[in-house]
């Protein structure tokens, strides 16, 4: 099995994720891809699903990582609950970003096109239901070079829960970025990602583009037609890696954020400029993340965390157990080190996401986020706070 760096774990990135999927003995597991289905676990909501994506330019600033785009630009794709139990799958992407998303992680032996055939349980384009200003809404960032779809099995659950999502293509940090005119942006902060300032720049980055992206949502003219049924007030972010690590400059700088999850991003470089005092979760892999451990970035988040807060730790698990990644290593066959099998840590990262947003955006009680649970003996509550 392919090693990982503490370097690569301690700056958050994706490529952790990257490097644990293929291992030296993928290429034994490739023969049998071609005949692989790989698919999504079927969401555990009472909703069906509808999902949708939309183009967002933000002329007030240039890209911060290539000047010469006087704005930003960004792509997200939104899921939510509907009625319909009709139409076209949602695609979880097209065989070109698949093609190059496989070159970017260096995937030989896949073949290029295997993950535009993967199976989803959205229905593209269905009409979105709720009353006006009824639904919470959830901002999902993924991982360093990982495209806002490799958390589409979480998306999809929150929403069959009466969520909507929202997860965002940080651009020209992931290595396929489609614009509605064609257009591919690539991944040109790949090209100096190893500067030691990048990652604190990078958080703040997403912080800026996850604040672009409620105001689109929220405003007067909501770039998507459902925005109007979303709760200003109930809002939360999730992210994992790199887009876990953003959740807590995204909560300081926006107000409108109320709670947020970090799902194994070391926060590295980064040093929070005052307290945050809104509900956070610390979720992480019991080897690399528990207080103590290896990455003391965690205990200084926790340090800043003057709110309800709680560090849990998932027995079994890698990086990439907290993305789609592991449902698909699983599917392949391919054994990425983690003891937990992928459809396990999928079905944790669900509920403990939906666990953390039930309790502090619908104010339910969670028991799962302050004690064992035989359901869920991987889950460890490591540390509580208020």
């Amino acid at each position: 099995m392919t090693q990982l760096s503490r370097r690569s774990l301690l700056l958050g990135s994706a490529a952790v994720a990257s490097a644990a999927l293929l291992p030296a003995t993928a290429g034994s597991a490739a023969a049998s891809t071609t005949s692989t289905a790989l698919h999504l676990l079927r969401p555990t909501g009472p909703y069906p699903v509808g999902a949708t994506s939309r183009y967002l330019r933000d002329t007030s600033r240039p890209d911060p990582w290539v000047p010469t785009m006087t704005a930003r630009e960004l792509m997200i794709t939104i899921w939510y609950p509907t009625h319909d139990r009709r139409g076209d799958s949602w695609q979880y992407m097209t065989a070109e970003e698949s093609r190059l998303f496989l070159e970017g992680k260096r995937y030989t032996e896949l073949p290029p096109d295997i993950l535009s055939t993967v199976r989803t349980f959205a229905y593209a384009e269905a009409k979105p239901m709720g009353r006006p200003g009824s639904l919470p809404l959830v901002i999902l960032s993924p991982g360093y070079t990982q495209p806002r779809n490799s958390l589409s099995a979480l998306a999809e659950d929150l929403a069959s829960h009466g969520y909507v999502v929202v997860a965002v293509d940080h651009t020209y940090e992931t290595y396929a970025v489609t614009f509605p005119d064609g257009r591919v942006a690539g991944c040109d902060t790949c090209a100096y990602d190893d500067d030691r300032t990048f990652f604190a720049r990078l958080y703040e980055v997403r912080a800026a583009d996850v604040s672009f992206v409620l105001d689109q949502l929220l405003g007067s003219r909501p770039v998507w037609s459902g925005g109007h049924l979303i709760d200003p007030r109930r809002i939360g972010m999730s992210g994992h890696s790199a887009g876990g690590a953003s959740a807590i400059p995204a909560m300081l700088a926006d107000r409108r954020i109320r709670a947020g999850i970090d799902m194994d991003g070391s926060s590295s470089g980064y040093t929070p400029p005052t307290a945050l005092a809104g509900p956070f979760m610390l979720l992480g892999t019991e080897s690399f993340h528990s207080p103590g451990g290896p990455d003391a970035s965690w205990a200084l988040d926790w340090q800043s965390m003057t709110g309800w807060k709680r560090w849990i730790t998932v027995a079994g698990t890698e990086h990439a157990s907290f993305n789609d990644l592991a449902l698909f290593g699983e599917q392949l066959g391919i054994d990425f080190g983690a003891t937990t099998t992928g459809t396990r840590s999928t079905q944790i990262t669900r509920r403990l996401n939906r666990a953390m947003f039930d309790r502090h955006l619908r104010h339910r009680p969670e028991p799962l986020l302050d004690r064992a649970d035989p359901r869920y003996p991987e889950v460890v509550v490591a540390d509580a706070g208020n």
